[in-house]
């Protein structure tokens, strides 16, 4: 068979039967060939597009996504979505067109070293240049991407190969991963590092998810009475009717969740990487807490922090080994006793009738389904969600976090909606961010999916401005959007309901209309330019100095 026709029988053999993608001259072979194939394509409105949407299907799934462009344009679109799945540890496999290979390096038209490009932003990436290697060269992707720490994989085919027959091939019996694994004598000590502590606090990561080990992290948690916060990609994976489930911690991290952290003796990193967002100020961060990591990736490791004892392999193999005989109780209450004390509260904190977002936030989760899926774009509306709304699962939250990508919110929830058919899903998206991928408001057309869009819109690049507001002197530049288009009308002009609301008491009404609505649905919410994000740690400060709401 032809090179193309290859592709996509292994694509086939994966049990791949859904990929996006955009057209082009170099990738055209493998387009024809879609059209006696069983794969479904579906069509985004630009490469970036496609990449997050394939995003939004690997993070809602834990499966590989896959995503088509051509080379040159196609290729370089891809860039972004590339280095947001490397940083946010996405399975990815990325098939790029390439001119043939007797233009190679003669500025062929649409001709650019995506291979070179790509380097320092994808976990692997290849370049097939034989007909031979076009297999095993998937192989090999699928194989990478997956296994250990997830990551994007790019493979690079010229036009040529595609056209050229290939050898036949029996799909690849690769055998079990076998992951590392701790040894007996350091789950002991990192046992006794627990039975030692008095104050210890879990602190969960994304790697929780991407191990599937949520159940076995819910076990940890409940039979030794541990406190837990997570990191924004990690929320989801600790049960939040836990007593000592405190929320997310960091830069705008909840207070309950920063101080316990600030006061632990022990912390126990299961999945996480102590990045800057988390940690605020790194020498004053659990100034009094031993470490204890967990991880599937030794590069983490002593990375940020040395670690007291780490425990390198499986979480799903690893946690059920995790126990403490001391009875932590006593720590639990006072953690939950600090929770309460600094839970939030939910009204129109100006009282003039004004949308509260986190308020919204909050009745969004209280009236969406128990599973439904919620991606964000970045910026506040995305601290909020993170902070104010609530999920059962890790592939329920989806959110740029290494990169912090604006434009992430729509495309991934495509993505979302294709791997989960019969699930509600739901982009929050802030008015800045929503401009950067609106054009797959096209694709929402198209595919009639029954998408729900909130577009939180203060007039404003929200977090700048707070940041220009709290620590530039008001000096405001570049982050006044007052001429953003009417979005509900934008919607309407793809055949989208839409509607518009700016009051408190259009809310409860509106987010029920828009979650009972049968196909895509857009709700543009006014929100009030001046309201910001609390708490915040300031630059260069430790976690417990963080700045509370003014009263």
């Amino acid at each position: 068979m032809k090179g193309a026709q290859a592709t996509l029988q292994y694509l086939t053999a994966q049990g791949i039967d859904r990929v996006f993608g955009y057209p082009g001259g170099a990738i055209m072979p493998l387009y024809d060939a879609l059209l006696d194939s069983p794969v479904r394509h579906y069509l985004c409105r630009h490469e970036q597009g496609a990449a997050f949407a394939a995003i939004g299907y690997a993070r809602s799934t834990n499966q590989v996504g896959v995503c088509i462009a051509t080379s040159g344009p196609g290729a370089t679109n891809l860039i972004t979505s590339l280095a947001d799945a490397k940083l946010d540890s996405v399975p990815l496999v990325v098939i790029t067109g390439q001119v043939a290979r007797a233009a190679m390096g003669t500025d062929a038209f649409q001709e650019v070293d995506v291979l070179g490009l790509s380097l320092s932003i994808c976990k692997h990436s290849m370049q097939v240049m034989s007909p031979e290697d076009l297999v095993p060269s998937l192989q090999h992707a699928f194989r990478i991407a997956s296994e250990g720490r997830p990551g994007p994989v790019l493979v690079d085919i010229p036009k040529d190969i595609l056209l050229m027959e290939v050898p036949e091939f029996e799909p690849e019996d690769q055998g079990a991963l076998t992951l590392p694994q701790p040894d007996e004598q350091t789950i002991e000590a990192a046992n006794q590092l627990l039975d030692n502590s008095q104050r210890p606090v879990v602190y969960v990561g994304g790697g929780v998810g991407m191990a599937d080990a949520v159940q076995e992290l819910r076990h940890f948690i409940a039979r030794n009475n541990l406190p837990a916060v997570c990191t924004l990609k990690g929320l989801g994976s600790a049960d939040t009717d836990h007593p000592g489930y405190l929320g997310m911690l960091g830069m705008h991290g909840l207070a309950a969740a920063n101080l316990a952290v600030q006061g632990c003796d022990l912390l126990i990193a299961i999945g996480a990487r102590l990045d800057d967002r988390v940690t605020g100020k790194l020498d004053e961060f659990a100034p009094h807490a031993k470490l204890l990591h967990l991880d599937i990736d030794p590069a983490e490791i002593h990375k940020r922090r040395q670690a007291d004892v780490s425990l390198l392999g499986d979480l799903k193999q690893i946690l059920p080994q995790l126990t403490c005989p001391q009875d932590k109780t006593e720590w639990l209450e006072r953690m939950a006793t600090l929770k309460a004390e600094k839970a939030l509260t939910y009204s129109s904190h100006s009282g003039d009738g004004q949308i509260h977002a986190p308020s919204l936030l909050r009745s969004l989760s209280d009236l969406a389904e128990t599973d439904a899926i919620v991606t964000c774009d970045v910026g506040q509306h995305q601290m909020w969600v993170a902070q104010h709304m609530l999920f059962s699962h890790p592939t329920c939250h989806l959110s740029s976090g290494g990169l912090g990508t604006m434009g992430f919110g729509l495309p991934a929830a495509i993505g979302a909606q294709v791997a989960n058919p019969n699930k509600q899903v739901v982009a929050v998206c802030g008015d800045g961010s929503f401009m950067m991928n609106v054009q797959e408001l096209g694709t929402l057309r198209r595919y009639q999916m029954p998408v729900k869009i909130l577009i939180l819109d203060n007039q404003r690049l929200g977090m700048v401005k707070q940041w220009q507001e709290l620590f530039h002197e008001q000096r405001y530049s570049e982050t006044d959007l007052s001429d953003n288009p009417e979005f509900s009308r934008l919607a309407q002009a793809f055949d989208i309901e839409a509607e518009q609301i700016q009051s408190a008491e259009q809310v409860i009404p509106a987010l029920k209309r828009m979650l009972s609505h049968p196909g895509p649905y857009l709700l543009h919410v006014r929100l009030d330019h001046k309201d910001n994000v609390w708490p915040i740690v300031p630059p260069n400060t430790a976690n417990h100095q963080m700045w509370e709401q003014p009263r």
